[in-house]
């Protein structure tokens, strides 16, 4: 995995950390691309964008995006973890200690990001935590089913390699991925490493249907975009 760590605005995160997510001590963000191989999802490939954000005195990182290159770890990490997973196109390069990744949707490079590595930092182990938020649409097209679920996802790392350098991220946006609204106001390092993950994930709270509905919104694409049938256009026989 390459990561690109960068300081954003505290009234964005706010703005994006649904309820009962708090904003971490200090407003980071962190904008990642990947390989894996997996014992449940076969291989692949995609990249995300974090937030910092606590809840309960834990803290971790909210999945703002995710990005996969394959409909099975898609569907499953959509079901099981509640992840804001779509499918694109992604690629991940090294050229000695230089890396580059990127995530590509729609024709376009949403995640750009590049790294110079300069300390290798060896192997190691450590945890971390993700959260999500797992809600379904009404039957009946009008808000959710049933009230959101926050899942808290424990993450065991057993890394064999680690470097740590410089590092640039672009995002860019579409009407579906708006990440270019994504403020970066300095970039705080990069990182790279292969490692084994180990994941547990857990339910641990609800926020309200009609809390939740305008965040569900936001992690889908723009329906209204995607309207061919009020455009009247005939197709030719």
């Amino acid at each position: 995995m390459l990561s690109v760590a960068f300081a954003t605005d505290q009234s964005f995160v706010e703005e994006v950390l649904p309820p009962p997510l708090e904003p971490a001590d200090v407003p980071t963000a962190r904008a990642m691309v990947g390989r894996w191989q997996s014992n449940c999802v076969s291989d692949f490939a995609g990249g995300a964008i974090y937030v910092s954000a606590r809840h309960e005195g834990v803290d971790g990182e909210y999945v703002l995006a995710m990005f996969m290159d394959g409909d099975v770890p898609t569907i499953y990490g959509r079901d099981l973890f509640g992840e804001p997973k779509k499918i694109a196109r992604t690629g991940l390069m090294r050229r000695g200690d230089a890396f580059r990744g990127w995530v590509e949707r729609n024709g376009v490079r949403i995640i750009e990001l590049q790294g110079q590595m300069s300390k290798d930092t060896g192997a190691f182990e450590t945890e971390g935590y993700n959260f999500n938020f797992k809600a379904r649409p009404a039957a009946d097209g009008i808000g959710l089913e049933e009230d959101a679920v926050l899942t808290r996802a424990r993450f065991e790392v057993i890394a064999a390699t680690s470097m740590e350098g410089a590092g640039s991220a672009v995002l860019r946006g579409t009407v579906h991925d708006p990440l270019d609204e994504i403020p970066i106001r300095s970039v705080t390092g990069a990182s790279y490493m292969e490692c084994d993950l180990i994941g547990a994930c857990e339910a641990v709270a609800t926020t309200p249907a009609d809390v939740f509905i305008p965040y569900h919104h936001g992690r889908q694409d723009d329906w209204s975009a995607l309207d061919t049938e009020s455009a009247g256009v005939v197709p030719v026989a």
